[in-house]
């Protein structure tokens, strides 16, 4: 199961993170959102101890969600160093993230 990442602990967990991140901005009510949700939680497992993969529920967490401008989701960003290096807007196959990912890794 991906990390739960909060307006909280995302400067903690993504901004100061020594690792490579992938986060998944997400909604209950967001179709797509659940097509690409276990795509990320299989991320998680795939990728553990090479780089964070997380969620943020923008409906829960309105501060990050406005800090990046997320505006459509699913949005995926990728971070390197607790800065965006690339993203994903909508949903896409697992392949897509695995091949941004490994780009950081």
């Amino acid at each position: 199961m991906a990390v739960e990442l909060t307006d909280a602990n995302f400067e903690e967990l993504v901004e100061k993170s020594n690792m490579p991140v992938l986060v998944d901005f997400w909604a209950e009510w967001c179709g797509p959102c659940r097509m690409v949700g276990p795509v990320v939680d299989e991320l998680h497992s795939d990728y553990e101890g090479k780089a964070l993969v997380g969620k943020v529920n923008v409906d829960d967490n309105p501060a990050i969600s406005a800090k990046f401008g997320i505006r459509n989701i699913p949005t995926v960003l990728f971070f390197k160093n607790g800065e965006v290096v690339d993203k994903q807007v909508g949903a896409a196959a697992k392949s897509a993230y695995e091949q941004k990912l490994d780009a950081l890794v």
